[in-house]
């Protein structure tokens, strides 16, 4: 690996968690690897690791060495020949090569096919049903919306509902339901003429019930905990460990929720009394958590939704919350979290999808 590439994996001791974050998003190898002040290797640091800091903590601005792993799996160059044995000994996808000072001079990755193989779901989740929230109109992507509805809009040459779906199929998910209102016939025919491995129950509303309230109209009483999503993202994670993750908590709702950095493009003034400055940031960068339009619930909680009323997922968690109930969030990189209710975002998802963008 180049020695500028090798730089895409590697933080200071002393970089906050959401820049690291950041740099994992960036290099999309899940991983990278801390140096002391002297840029000899410390620690590493997996997108696992700082998911389970912030549902333990919700802190983003801590220093990365407060849990980076402090015995990473190394080699030296002489056993740079033997490194994919190395890596399936110990069950790891990197390794990086060290000097004998204990600086990083090259990082090798686990080869394609046995990352693939090591990412066999084996049907985990055959038994979960998933709710596809389909009735909404799309304003956001009019003109395309006047012509198909926004689940049929394609994303590369597959529409971006079948596209969920698909994901979910990787995991054994055969058990869908997708609440329709606008355009219901158009999605309805479509899934009719396609070749499929999976079973789609339609809930029609009358009228538009929110994201919530029609979950209400579905007959069938669920005995686990259920999926509930939007129909214009897609979630680049580990269901399975989402899906395990609600079940392993007291949660009776779980939402997905993304990393969100936002760039104030302006230098932003932190005042006092009398209008006196005390200092002034360039161009700050703020981050949140924001609600990727996923959630695992309860069964339930299905039926604490109120019949025929406009009703939201997030009136749903507002409500629990009010009467003490455990809500809670799994959380997600910015880079795992593909939404395409806007055309700069859907663009954005056809890039990371690695799919053409055409002229629109």
């Amino acid at each position: 690996m180049i020695k500028e590439k090798i730089k895409n994996f590697l933080v200071s001791q002393e970089t906050a968690i959401v820049d690291t974050l950041q740099k994992i998003d960036e290099n999309g190898k899940g991983i990278v690897f801390v140096l002391d002040e002297k840029e000899r290797l410390i620690g590493a640091v997996t997108d696992g690791d700082i998911r389970r800091w912030l549902i333990k903590t919700g802190e983003l601005s801590a220093k990365i060495y407060h849990l980076m792993n402090l015995n990473p799996i190394t080699a030296y160059r002489k056993d740079k020949v033997n490194a994919q044995e190395v890596m399936d000994k110990y069950k790891i996808t990197a390794l990086p090569i060290l000097s004998t000072t204990g600086t990083v001079l090259d990082i090798v990755f686990l080869e394609k096919d046995e990352r693939k193989r090591k990412r066999v779901h084996h049907n985990c989740l055959k038994d979960v049903s998933v709710v596809i929230m389909a009735g909404g109109k799309g304003t956001r992507l009019y003109p395309y919306t006047k012509v198909l509805p926004k689940p049929l809009i394609p994303i590369g040459d597959i529409p971006i509902m079948e596209r969920i779906i698909d994901k979910f199929c990787e995991y054994g998910v055969a058990d869908f339901y997708a609440t329709l209102n606008y355009r219901k016939s158009m999605i309805k025919s479509y899934f009719a003429e396609i070749s499929k491995s999976y079973q789609i129950q339609y809930v029609e509303e009358d009228k538009p019930l929110g994201t919530g309230g029609s979950l209400h109209l579905i007959e069938k009483k669920f005995k686990k905990p259920i999926i509930v999503t939007n129909c214009d993202i897609l979630i680049n994670e580990d269901y399975e460990d989402i899906y395990h993750y609600h079940q392993s908590t007291e949660n009776v709702m779980t939402i997905v929720s993304a990393l969100k950095n936002v760039i104030v493009p302006y230098g932003v003034i932190n005042s006092k009394e009398n209008g006196g400055i005390i200092s002034m940031d360039e161009k700050p960068k703020l981050s949140y958590f924001v609600n990727t339009g996923m959630y695992i619930i309860n069964p339930e909680l299905i039926e604490e939704i109120p019949q025929n009323s406009f009703y939201h997922m997030t009136d749903l968690a507002n409500d629990l919350l009010e009467k003490g109930q455990q809500v809670g969030m799994y959380p997600i990189s910015e880079d795992s979290f593909l939404d395409m209710g806007e055309f700069e975002e859907m663009h954005r998802m056809e890039a990371k999808l690695n799919l053409k963008v055409d002229e629109r």
